[in-house]
């Protein structure tokens, strides 16, 4: 966790400044709290508590400079994270956080970073892209590839056209169906590989989305040289206490919340290979 003076287990009372709908399911909201926050890194989270409801692990999907406002996208698939995006301005959350580690941005620095994204999974991966963009001359190419279900799936798509016009950047957009009025491409996310060039010994990769789409994923950069040090994953379990004691979010020998949940796909890899785990 960043910052002292913060007890990691004591939730602290956050004013909900407003909530947006991205997509039929899919709500991004902003917090704003009277007390200094402490800073978070981008790929950490935080354990939002809906009072009356439960607590819940969710990404830190905003911009790592603002840490004054701590942004989340969150998708609705249960009570809990329904009562979570129900909230409305000037509603009242506990925040405890951040915790977990980070996207590796200082290694990152003079290379190229491929950034690989899966549905909601492009959330906890806006926040290292808001940090190449604010400190482009550190970076080499910005590259994105990113994959929904459906066009009315696609998160940020402001953003996403934005981004694609900032200097030395790509972004390549695919989905599963695309319907009659779809012009864009369809297919699975690792299709998009057939429209970049790659340099593999200057290459960092950022994945976030489902476990099945990362291993897919893992496996066509491999195949084109990306070493497995060089491949970062951002994993997700049932997290709970976010600071290692209860056990729930145990990966093999790993805690998800503590020591995770960026992960080096080398560290990872053994157990990535054993797909019921």
């Amino acid at each position: 966790m960043s910052g002292s003076g913060f007890d990691p287990m004591l939730p602290r009372p956050c004013r909900v400044e407003g909530v947006v709908r991205e997509t039929p399911d899919t709500f991004t909201f902003a917090l704003e709290s009277e007390a200094e926050e402490p800073r978070f890194a981008p790929g950490q989270f935080s354990m939002l508590y809906v009072f009356g409801v439960g607590e819940l692990p969710i990404s830190i999907s905003g911009d790592a400079e603002e840490p004054h406002r701590l942004v989340y996208t969150v998708r609705s698939v249960g009570p809990a994270t329904q009562a979570l995006v129900s909230r409305r301005a000037g509603d009242s959350l506990g925040v405890r956080g951040p915790f977990g580690t980070a996207w590796p941005l200082a290694e990152a620095r003079g290379k190229d970073v491929l950034v690989i994204a899966g549905g909601i999974g492009l959330a906890p991966l806006r926040p290292a892209i808001y940090r190449i963009l604010r400190r482009r001359d550190e970076y080499a190419r910005l590259i994105l590839l990113y994959g929904a279900r459906s066009p009315r799936a696609l998160l940020y798509r402001r953003e996403l056209s934005s981004w694609s016009h900032s200097p030395n950047s790509q972004v390549l957009t695919t989905v599963d169906y695309g319907g009659v009025n779809w012009r864009g491409r369809v297919g699975a996310v690792t299709t998009l590989f057939r429209y970049l060039r790659l340099q593999p010994d200057r290459t960092v990769v950022l994945i976030c989305g489902p476990e099945i789409m990362m291993r897919y994923v893992i496996t066509e950069l491999t195949d084109r040289g990306i070493a497995p040090g060089d491949i970062y994953l951002s994993m997700e379990r049932n997290m709970k206490c976010a600071v290692g004691f209860c056990g729930h979010c145990q990966y093999g020998p790993h805690f998800i919340c503590k020591d995770g949940p960026i992960f080096s796909y080398q560290r990872l890899r053994s157990l990535l290979e054993k797909h019921e785990l």
